[in-house]
Order: structure tokens, then C-alpha cells, then sequence
């Protein structure tokens, strides 16, 4: 019997483990980290509770020691894909039936084991599978994921407790219904948490989901299907597959029962696949739900008040911590002329002492770009910025993928603010900086924020003036979804800074609050009326 009014525990944000010298967590997750790395493990697909092989296995290997293997993944095929759909399908029924406190029991029993005995296996197959140092490991797979999980929860209840008014003699009531038909999650290789949020929000609200994981992030989704089945998610609820993307979406994207998209990616899948959905429209049985987050050329604006050792902090830490493949990372920057010479000198010193390596040495704060394919690319880049007369590489642009795939954290300095790298998306480690005239009016420099990028997801200005804060606040009201004052354009937290940007960065239904929950909900109004009506004469038609 459920006759009572339940009330979620109130979630906080988890406290993120330092990992310092001589501390237990650190020496705790090098054991992990050892024993993962001296072991090969084999990754089946997950349809309908069950582990599923295939004839054909391919290799996993750390980024930063690609001539080593720690697994292999079965990679599936269209029979595999069918029946993750017809799995979520048939869980449907049972899984949206369920009363919303036991699904809420099932992530929120997650969220525990993750920061208990699961926090030092997630955190070192983040290290080992997407070359993440220990503090990126933690913030990402250990405490974003937990606060997606516990949050997640209470957004929910409140969603379900927002009701319409009733009038004297009527009860009106809103029934947040989850979509009628299937979700696919398609999910990138940087953020553990993410590729498990697209996956938990709309599983949370009833949805079954389809999940296909990017190639380069598989070793540690074998530890979120883990986690799910020891919390006690039910067979079907959430099925996975390793499966070519083309082959995948050409099955789902033209399947009646499709009802909405969780992607993050780049921008031009995106468009490709929105592209596709309107072309099938026809296909479905509802208009499909399409939330995703894509990419991002983020800016950090230091006006002449600004402290010259926050700058130099924030674009350190917003342009390199995880070798810039953030797609908040701060990859564009724009520096008062008068301010140079003093954030150069600065800039270049602390750069100098930054070491990159692999996550397995702690001292290393950069580590390996994800695969051979992205080093080439970068390289390529920093190879045509040498031979342009309209930039200059001032620190960095060594590249070596002998034994990983590393790349020096390179700082550019463009004489045109459109200058290709100050345009372009290229996550990695490379950061593009434009000196301006001071002396100008500071609208200019806004306008040029504004207008040089097709993106806007984040972007963050230095100052002390308040009244330059307020006019960049204005200006660029619509270049940023998250806009930092002060900080660096990284690092969002759950409930704290809900993420996601708009233009060519996504829908912006902001993930880590409400709004993205319900996006995986199609509301139903209620409306009883206690003393019917007898007689279908108004007043107003006597005479």
C-alpha cells in the first residue's frame, strides 16, 4: 500500500576528495588504478538485463599508452540494436507503472555506491580509458555523476509537485506522463557523468532508453552498467550497445515507436541528425523530443581593472585541465594591450612548470588527447598556425604520440580576432589569444565576442570595474548559456550552474536542473468536476 506523501532526502553537492599526498583516497585509487592497468577485461553489450556478445571483439587502450590493452568491447550489429529497442519497448509498461519512489530508490541507492565502494573503480577506468588525471577523474565520474543522480531526484519530485489551481466544485491535477515510445542516448567520450545522465534523466522519469556510448569511452560505461545493476535497475530499462553509429541511428531514427534524442556531440552530427528526425517526421507517432548539447568556442575577456594572476589562473586551468577537451574549455581569450606584457611573462612561467604525462603519475596536471585521430588533427593545426604570417605560437606546440597521444599545452597569439583558431572548435590543449586596444571603445571588443563565433555555450570576464561587468553582461547576453564572472568557463556544478548554451551549442535545456527533466515528460491535465451540470442552458440566454 502506498498511502503516504513522500519527501526525497535532501541532496548535497559531493565533496570532491583532494587526493593529496599521503592521503587514504590516493592511495586507494593508485591500487585501483595498478590493478586495472595489469588485467584485460572483456565488455559485452547490456540488452534487457543481460550481457551480450558478438563475433567480433576490438581492443580498448589508454590514450596515453596505446600499445598496451586493458580490454576489448564486442561490438554489435543491426540484430543487437533491434533488440535493444524491442527490450526498452517491452520494459516500458512495468518501468513507468512503477510508483516514482522506487525508481527514485533505485539512483539514489546509486549515487551511494558510487561514493562508496564504487568511487575509486569509476574514477580509475575514467583515468585508464580517457586519460584523465586523478582531480578531473573525481570531479567528472565520481561527483558530478553522484549529484546528477541525487539531484536528478529531488528535481523530480519537485516537478511532480507543481499542480494547477482548482476552482470551487473541480480538482485539477497535472500527470507528468513520460513519452510514449523510446529514448536514445548517444554519448560522448569526455565526461563519465554526462554519458550517464543522458541515460538516468530520462530513465528516472519513466523512459526506457536505448544507449550507445562513444567508442572511446566504453572501459568505464562497463562500471556504470555495473553500478545500475547492483542499485537494482530492472532488465530492459536501460540497454546498451557498441554498435557503428551510421548502422544505428539508420534503425532508430526510421522506428515508429522513436520518441526523443539525448545527445551531446559535435555540432554537425547534430544538425545531420535533426536533419534526418525532420525528414522521417512522417514515421513517428509523435514529434520526437530532441535535447542536445554540441559544441562550444568559449571566451575568457579580461578588461584593463582585472587581477592579472586571476587571468593567468583562469586560462591555465580553462584552456588545459583535461587537455582542453572540455567543450566548455576556454579556447579563445581576449587581453587588454596595456595588461600584456605582465600576463605574458606570468603565463609563460607557470606553463613552464606544467608536466604531461600519464594519469598514473600524479604530479602530471595534462595528460593524453583520446585518440590518434584527435592528435593528428591538433598537430595538423599547430603545423599551419607556424607557416601563418597572422599568428604566432608563443609556448608549446610539441606533439608526440610515440607512446600516447600528448600534446603540449600551446598558446597562439593572433593579430586578427578572426583569425581561424579563434573561430573554430578544435578541442585540445590550444589556446588562441588576441591583444585589443584598450583605447577603444570597449563595445567593440564585446561586438567582436559576439560575432566571431557560431557557438555559445560559455565565456567568463576578469574585471573589478562593475560597471564594465554590467555592460558585459549585457552585450553578450546572448554569447554564452554560462557566463562566468571572475572565474574560469569551466567546471559547472549540478544544481549550481545548470549547463548548456545555445546557437550552434545546443537547445540549452540545461542539464544538472529541472528544465532537462522535463523535456522526458509529456504532461496530462485532469479535470473532475464534483456536481455535474444538468441542463446546458447558461444564464444568459433567458429573456
Amino acid at each position: 500500500m502506498n498511502n503516504n506523501i513522500s519527501k526525497p532526502p535532501i541532496p548535497n553537492c559531493e565533496p570532491v576528495k583532494s587526493y593529496a599526498p599521503n592521503s587514504i583516497e590516493r592511495a586507494q585509487l593508485q591500487e585501483e588504478y595498478k590493478k586495472s592497468m595489469n588485467k584485460v577485461i572483456e565488455i559485452p553489450m547490456w540488452i534487457n538485463g543481460k550481457h551480450v556478445k558478438s563475433k567480433k571483439k576490438k581492443p580498448i587502450s589508454p590514450p596515453h599508452n596505446h600499445k598496451h590493452i586493458v580490454g576489448h568491447y564486442y561490438e554489435g550489429n543491426t540484430t543487437h540494436v533491434n533488440n535493444a529497442i524491442k527490450a526498452a519497448i517491452k520494459a516500458k509498461r512495468e518501468w513507468e507503472a512503477m510508483c516514482w519512489q522506487d525508481r527514485a530508490s533505485i539512483f539514489l541507492k546509486a549515487a551511494d555506491l558510487l561514493a562508496g565502494p564504487y568511487r575509486h573503480k569509476i574514477n580509475a577506468a575514467t583515468m585508464i580509458g580517457q586519460s584523465k588525471n586523478a582531480f578531473q577523474a573525481e570531479i567528472d565520474a565520481a561527483c558530478e555523476f553522484i549529484d546528477f543522480l541525487k539531484f536528478n531526484v529531488k528535481f523530480m519530485h519537485d516537478i511532480y509537485q507543481e499542480q494547477p489551481e482548482s476552482s470551487r466544485g473541480v480538482w485539477n491535477r497535472m500527470e507528468y506522463r513520460p513519452l510514449d515510445g523510446f529514448i536514445y542516448a548517444i554519448t560522448p567520450f569526455n565526461f563519465t557523468s554526462i554519458a550517464a545522465n543522458l541515460c538516468v534523466a530520462p530513465a528516472l522519469m519513466g523512459n526506457t532508453i536505448v544507449w550507445k556510448p562513444s567508442d572511446h569511452q566504453i572501459y568505464s560505461t562497463k562500471i556504470i552498467i555495473d553500478l545500475f545493476k547492483a542499485a537494482g535497475l530492472p532488465d530492459g530499462v536501460i540497454n546498451v550497445v557498441y554498435t557503428d553509429p551510421v548502422l544505428t541511428s539508420n534503425i532508430i531514427f526510421s522506428h515508429h515507436e522513436f520518441a526523443g534524442l539525448h545527445f551531446t556531440g559535435s555540432t554537425k552530427v547534430f544538425k545531420d541528425i535533426w536533419q534526418t528526425i525532420g525528414k522521417n517526421i512522417k514515421s513517428y507517432k509523435n514529434y520526437p523530443r530532441i535535447v542536445g548539447e554540441t559544441g562550444g568556442k568559449d571566451f575568457i575577456l579580461a578588461h584593463k581593472s582585472a587581477d592579472h594572476k586571476e587571468v593567468v589562473t583562469a586560462l591555465i586551468r580553462g584552456a588545459f585541465e583535461y587537455q582542453g577537451q572540455k567543450c566548455s574549455a576556454a579556447s579563445r581569450a581576449y587581453i587588454p594591450k596595456d595588461r600584456w606584457k605582465s600576463i605574458k611573462t606570468l603565463l609563460i612561467k607557470e606553463l613552464q612548470t606544467i608536466q604531461v604525462g600519464e594519469p598514473s603519475d600524479f604530479s602530471n596536471f595534462m595528460n593524453a588527447v583520446i585518440h590518434e585521430q584527435s592528435f593528428n588533427k591538433l598537430k595538423g593545426v599547430i603545423n599551419k598556425v607556424r607557416k601563418d604570417k597572422n599568428a604566432e605560437i608563443i609556448f608549446g606546440g610539441g606533439c608526440d604520440k610515440s607512446s600516447g597521444y600528448f600534446i603540449e599545452p600551446t598558446v597562439i597569439v593572433a593579430k586578427k580576432p578572426d583569425f581561424f583558431t579563434m573561430k573554430e572548435e578544435l578541442f585540445g590543449p590550444v589556446l588562441t589569444i588576441y591583444i585589443y586596444d584598450q583605447s577603444d571603445d570597449f563595445e567593440k571588443i564585446l561586438n567582436i565576442i559576439d560575432e566571431t563565433s557560431e557557438y555559445s555555450l560559455t565565456g567568463s570576464i576578469f574585471a573589478k570595474d562593475r560597471q564594465i561587468i554590467a555592460q558585459a553582461l549585457k552585450s553578450l547576453k546572448m554569447s554564452a548559456g554560462n557566463f562566468y564572472i571572475n572565474d574560469k568557463p569551466t567546471g559547472a556544478v549540478v544544481s549550481q550552474q545548470p549547463f548548456g548554451g545555445g546557437r550552434a551549442s545546443g537547445t540549452n535545456d540545461k542539464a544538472g536542473s529541472y528544465l532537462n527533466l522535463l523535456r522526458w515528460v509529456s504532461p496530462r491535465t485532469i479535470k473532475e468536476n464534483f456536481v455535474p451540470d444538468k441542463d446546458y442552458r447558461y444564464p444568459f440566454l433567458k429573456k
